[in-house]
């Protein structure tokens, strides 16, 4: 005579709770350290403060920095200003949604950022942010 057993047969059980938990921290986790890949990517200026300013976090953005001495950096490359016309142009070129984040130092001249200002608005670039900082 044969043996019925009679112990019930557990399926495998699949958590989903604990890996959507997981994706979720993956996402913030990313999300959070895209926001401070944009800072790391110029150099330290010292810049005016605003009480108004956010953090541009767009893929195609091209800092252009105003140093005290008033040279110009272009991405970190010093740049003099009959390039920068050329180098902003090739930017464009290869995509029109590049914005140009205008970086003065606050203790650079005015005339040396309204110059720059002015080369990239004869340079066809429509989308121009300037740099600050928060208020504390």
């Amino acid at each position: 005579m044969r043996r019925r057993d009679f112990r019930e047969k557990k399926e495998p059980l699949v958590m989903i709770i604990p890996m959507i938990d997981i994706m979720l921290f993956l996402l913030v986790f990313f999300m959070i350290s895209t926001i401070y890949m944009v800072q790391t990517n110029t150099l330290p200026v010292s810049l005016p403060q605003s009480s108004t300013a956010k953090q541009e976090t767009r893929p195609n953005i091209v800092p252009i920095t105003v140093l005290e001495s008033g040279d110009v950096l272009f991405d970190k490359d010093s740049v003099p200003n009959q390039q920068l016309a050329e180098k902003i142009r090739v930017t464009l070129d290869q995509d029109k949604n590049t914005i140009f984040v205008l970086r003065g130092d606050k203790s650079a001249r005015y005339e040396s950022v309204v110059a720059v200002l002015d080369l990239l608005k004869k340079s066809g670039a429509s989308r121009v942010s300037i740099a600050t900082e928060m208020k504390k």
